[in-house]
């Protein structure tokens, strides 16, 4: 698990300087990925559902990004997007397409199935944390 986290680390940040991250963000951004994949991983061992450790992990990374855009006086999006990235579900839908190409739709559908419900995950997971900042701003 501690290689897996460094190398999230490694990935955030190197993710983050494709897309132009300010340098100062970098090392934040790639704690921000590496916490949140190490939550993925502990949720998954324990649970033993993808689905539900994508939710919590990206509930946390979320967490994170609005607690640090707000110190850091930066846009979420600048954490969220990086920090989210372990998280994505990469290897389901490859799997998926390999499974169409091979001519398999029953475990094609399986893993897209299992793509789409991780995404969901994460876009509820994204979307109920950042209702409730706005919720908790208005107060």
């Amino acid at each position: 698990m501690v290689i897996q986290t460094v190398g999230a680390f490694l990935a955030v940040i190197s993710f983050s300087l494709i897309l132009e991250l300010p340098k100062k963000y970098l090392i934040l951004s790639g704690t921000i990925g590496a916490v949140g994949w190490l939550v993925y991983l502990l949720v998954q061992a324990a649970a033993g559902s993808v689905i539900a450790a994508a939710f919590l992990s990206t509930l946390l990374v979320a967490l994170f990004s609005h607690i640090s855009a707000r110190v850091c006086k930066a846009p979420v999006t600048v954490f969220l997007v990086a920090g989210i990235l372990p998280s994505v579900p990469g290897a389901s839908i490859y799997r998926s397409v390999s499974y169409v190409i091979s001519n398999d739709p029953v475990l094609s559908s399986r893993y897209l199935v299992e793509t789409l419900q991780v995404s969901g995950a994460i876009a509820m997971a994204i979307f109920i944390m950042d209702s409730l900042f706005r919720l908790g701003k208005k107060k």
